[in-house]
């Protein structure tokens, strides 16, 4: 019994401590004095109220802390980040999967963390010591010392590492993955979908028709936990550059190549051409939220996202860049950015009608968290009650 009650006493340390490095976690994420000059947090971009995305959907790409400084891409949700495994090349299936960010360059949530504080079109601090400095004079300073030891931010390094450690430990917390979408409701049998959303499952998951579920899995995962409307590989879908892309104006300090900017993706990332175009499959859970879509927010609209995939091979190429309005006013899609590696296999030749399209829309609008049951509870569906493995962990 000693033994037992020891264990569980580390175990309860353990559960107290990841607690309290969630809670410091969110304290730096939201903190706008870690920029230079201050004023941009990690929320600044990835915003509770828009599912931790940028809230700025008047442009495709990000702003930094200098008002005059644009990332080249869009802000990825960071609502789901941490069940992306480890970046790594899988040798059985031949791709690449996992990681940080749209071309997968930070292999882990703690990696992913230390890079917008240097970044010159982010949160422009100029070294791991200045970060370190402003963490120093911030209110919840000690609490590094009460998790770390008396001189936890006394080596920038050291510190550097803690900072992004408590970030990632935020981003591990029940707050960025709720699981709390009408469709999870479904799936557990508490809430019933509308025909309408039914037909856009079936669209969705059909590999004749949509053919989504490939890459964007919408079945309880094999532990029995909610889908993550993602596999976490890379793909180059054909997307036209953006000619709204604020980053093309940038002065060649930022962009040297200036409007002959390619954004070579995964293939930039691994260094290898093979790979390039390639962008990291994103999560569809609340992506009626985070518009605008695509690694350099092309598409405003989640209809024009499916209606690239029905029919991107089966329009007439437009001539020249144009952004997505105006090509749907046409009736035709751009160049791809990356003519190389695009998909042919799986989109671009749907073949579904402006119905199904619409019908694929209506069922994403089921992924949004924050769903409340209005009816008491329902028989549940047919994912809900297939068997599970004993002990299948929970979302």
């Amino acid at each position: 019994m000693a033994a037992f009650a020891t264990i569980a006493a580390s175990a309860t340390a353990e559960v107290d401590r990841r607690v309290r490095e969630a809670a410091l976690g969110r304290l730096l994420f939201f903190d706008p004095n870690l920029s230079q000059p201050a004023g941009q947090a990690c929320a600044s971009c990835h915003d509770p109220a828009t599912a931790f995305a940028d809230p700025d959907a008047s442009r495709p790409t990000s702003k930094g802390v200098h008002r005059d400084r644009f990332g080249s891409r869009n802000t990825p949700t960071a609502r789901y980040a941490a069940y992306s495994p480890p970046f790594h090349f899988d040798r059985t299936e031949g791709h690449y999967v996992g990681g940080q960010f749209w071309d997968g360059r930070a292999a882990t949530l703690e990696a992913q963390a230390k890079l917008p504080f240097l970044d010159p079109l982010e949160m422009a601090n100029p070294d791991v010591a200045a970060v370190v400095a402003q963490v120093r004079r911030a209110a919840y300073a000690g609490e590094f010392e009460a998790l770390h030891g008396p001189g936890a931010l006394d080596d920038p390094d050291r510190a550097m590492a803690r900072i992004a450690a408590a970030i990632a430990a935020y981003e591990r917390s029940a707050e960025l993955a709720p699981f709390t979408s009408k469709h999870d409701a479904w799936l557990q049998g508490r809430a019933a979908l509308s025909e309408r959303e039914l037909r856009g499952l079936r669209l969705f998951n059909d590999p004749r028709k949509g053919n989504c579920a490939a890459c964007h899995p919408s079945q309880r995962r094999p532990d029995g936990g909610l889908p993550l409307f993602t596999d976490f590989t890379y793909d180059n879908l054909g997307v036209p550059a953006n000619p709204d892309n604020p980053f093309y104006g940038l002065p060649r300090v930022h962009n040297p190549r200036g409007q002959g900017f390619v954004d070579r993706g995964l293939g930039a990332a691994v260094k290898r051409r093979a790979e390039d175009g390639k962008f990291k499959v994103p999560t569809l859970r609340n992506v009626a939220l985070t518009a605008p879509y695509m690694h350099n927010g092309y598409f405003a609209t989640l209809r024009g996202v499916v209606a690239f995939y029905n029919d991107r091979d089966a329009l007439p190429r437009c001539r020249g860049r144009l952004a997505e309005a105006e090509a749907l006013r046409r009736g035709c899609w751009p160049a791809p950015e990356v003519a190389r590696n695009v998909n042919r296999e799986e989109m671009g030749r749907l073949g579904l009608t402006a119905a199904e399209v619409d019908d694929i829309v209506a069922f994403l609008l089921t992924l949004t968290d924050g769903y409340r049951p209005e009816r008491p509870a329902l028989p549940a569906s047919p994912a809900a009650s297939a068997p599970r493995s004993p002990g299948a962990p929970q979302p």
